[in-house]
């Protein structure tokens, strides 16, 4: 992942248990715990949407699980055991608010040996990844590297890799690896010989490692499909095939475009076939461009975006990653982050998917949270959510909220649990233990640690991770803000402050968090749904809406507009549901946490003032 090299290439509880519903069937036995009668895990992709088996809207929101995948010391799987598995979900949904894990996985130890499949790494990995799936949490699987094998990489040396397992490597016979003056580990991408040719080599099936990966990785998928039962393997959403793919070397008069059009392209086909082949016909590759194709630092950009794949459509997913190359340079970013800072960068994302005409996710942001520049990242962080939410910076959605956009999925780099508390060989080498950190190349930005009791916190501001956000919309959405008022220190940051125009919104929101969707009905029967972080308990919750307005709102009945549930899993984590049977029509709902027992009168102003703001904004 290319968190430090963006420095890098610059050279210098619940309240309710279980609900029924009369009327509706109840959610089989198979199902996670707290699942209602439309919650079904599968999605498909559907004008340029992911969309669940009800039609409606998902965001797939989460986390990377985990960069452990990428030591050796619990043998390239996330976790030590299915326990630690099972308390990192949990921690995942109930401390994170994430409904989603893009789950590594290791070629290495999926193929030590070559053409022989290592079936009990595979048992290993699909029980953990089966406690995500029970947790109510969706997963897409991602055959991880970064540059491109750990068996490059010399004994003594400064950094390390990992993927590609040993025998790829010595069928390649490469050059002692060797950065030169290398600051940061992410120039071995393009400056270390051993990693650019081993890398050309892939690209070219030289010694046929391309065609032994593909084989594995339909081996791989195959197992997955036979050892989770149908109701845990609808929650798998699709495959990552390639982290960060990059020529290494470009051939003589070969362009970036050129490359992604006459090389990777050709091998995601060949990927998507293997899906077919091992029973994932009916889920989505989530492919990746070139890494570089959206850099912040026009040095480092190179033209890209699968800008010649044609329309994806539902078949394959825009899968791209962001890190602010500026700010984690600590040369080309000296402030913090701002409002708005990458609505741009994030715009850009939304738009080449919707010319591919397929849905996107940003399967890895993220910043240090030790070093130089962790100063930046409660800002940085912030600015980057605030771009999944929406296209405007804070300071004018409130004006033309329409143009606010679709929500983008995300999962943030990274959840490991492990952190600070590792014991990793680099390299093998037993004089260099690493244990602070990610205990990867110096690298620092695991969301979550265990604390001496063993239990997951979080190492950022929860207002930041545990956020609102509309998991699934019963129609279209139109636009979506979320204030989270995370902080800076002791700076509370607010981007997105309720404008002077409406008062009574204002004293109700006070100084509290507040979320406002606007969406479109389409009609069906399942609800709206928004995930409520842990400071929106039922008792400190307001909603104002065209559908009702309700402090502390009930439980959820199919005949309740506004009530809330827990979400599927039993891990604590809560949901908003909002229930519109119309079609084609618009609809808002503020969700607020700032009033504490607002009056009768109060409710009904905000109400007001909101039905006049949103007929004048949304045709």
């Amino acid at each position: 992942m290319p968190t430090i090299r963006a420095r890098l290439l610059v050279v210098l509880v619940v309240l309710f248990g279980s609900v029924s519903v009369a009327g509706v069937p109840p959610a089989t036995a198979a199902s996670p715990p707290g699942s209602l009668w439309f919650d079904d895990p599968a999605l498909t992709v559907r004008d340029g949407r992911f969309t669940d088996a009800h039609g409606r809207e998902i965001v797939l929101r989460g986390y990377n699980v985990s960069g452990e995948t990428k030591l050796a010391e619990n043998k390239g799987l996330p976790f030590a055991s299915v326990a630690d598995a099972r308390k990192s979900a949990t921690a995942l949904r109930a401390l994170g608010g994430g409904n989603t894990a893009r789950f590594l996985l290791s070629w290495a130890y999926a193929e030590p040996e070559r053409g022989q499949v290592d079936t009990a790494y595979l048992a290993a990995a699909t029980d953990q990844m089966k406690a995500f799936l029970d947790a109510g949490i969706r997963v897409y699987p991602d055959f991880h590297q970064d540059l491109y094998s750990r068996h490059l990489f010399d004994t003594d040396s400064w950094y390390t890799g990992d993927g590609a397992p040993k025998w790829a490597v010595d069928a390649g016979n490469y050059p002692d690896e060797s950065c030169g003056i290398c600051l940061f580990w992410g120039q071995n991408i393009t400056q270390n010989q051993a990693v650019t040719r081993a890398t050309y080599d892939f690209w070219h099936n030289a010694h046929g490692v391309q065609d032994a990966f593909l084989a594995t990785a339909q081996k791989t998928m195959a197992y997955v499909q036979q050892h989770l039962s149908a109701d845990q393997f609808k929650g798998v959403v699709g495959f990552d095939p390639y982290n960060e793919p990059h020529a290494g070397v470009y051939d003589s008069g070969q362009t970036s475009r050129a490359w992604e059009k006459d090389v990777l392209w050709p091998f995601y086909e060949k990927f998507r076939a293997r899906m077919d082949t091992a029973g994932w016909r009916d889920k989505p590759a989530f492919v990746e461009p070139n890494l570089f194709w959206n850099a912040n630092l026009d040095f480092q950009k190179q033209e890209g975006g699968l800008l010649d794949a044609g329309k994806l459509g539902p078949r394959y997913v825009f899968n791209t990653h962001f890190y602010d190359q500026k700010a984690i340079s600590g040369v080309f970013m000296w402030g913090k982050a701002a409002d708005g800072q990458y609505a741009g960068d994030f715009r850009t994302v939304r738009d080449r998917a919707a010319a591919a005409q397929t849905a996107a996710v940003v399967s890895e942001f993220g910043h240090p949270l030790a070093g130089n520049v962790s100063d930046k990242a409660p800002t940085v962080l912030k600015a980057m959510y605030q771009a999944l939410d929406s296209r405007l910076k804070g300071a004018g959605w409130w004006s033309d909220p329409a143009a606010s956009g679709p929500v983008l999925s995300g999962s943030q780099w990274q959840w490991d649990i492990y952190n600070g508390r590792h014991r990793e060989l680099m390299n093998g080498n037993p004089d260099k233990v690493l244990t602070t950190g990610d205990a990867w190349n110096d690298e620092d930005l695991s969301a979550v640690r265990l604390d001496d009791s063993g239990t997951p916190v979080l190492r950022q501001d929860a207002r930041l991770l545990d956020r609102l956000y509309p998991s699934a919309t019963a129609g279209r959405t139109v636009g979506f803000t979320y204030e989270d008022r995370s902080r800076d220190g002791s700076t509370t940051l607010t981007w997105n402050p309720v404008p002077g125009s409406l008062p009574n919104v204002q004293r109700l929101v006070g100084a509290g968090q507040y979320g406002l969707l606007l969406w479109r009905s389409d009609g069906g029967s399942a609800p709206t749904e928004l995930h409520l972080p842990a400071s929106f308990p039922t008792a400190s919750t307001t909603v104002v809406s065209d559908l009702g307005t309700v402090h502390a709102p009930p439980a959820y009945t199919s005949t309740t507009p506004v009530g809330v549930a827990q979400e599927p899993g039993g891990t604590g984590s809560r949901r908003l549901l909002l229930t519109a049977p119309d079609s084609g029509v618009p609809h808002y709902a503020l969700v607020t946490n700032g009033a504490t027992a607002p009056s009768a009168d109060l409710l009904a102003a905000a109400r007001s003032e909101l039905t006049a703001w949103a007929a004048k904004e949304v045709d």
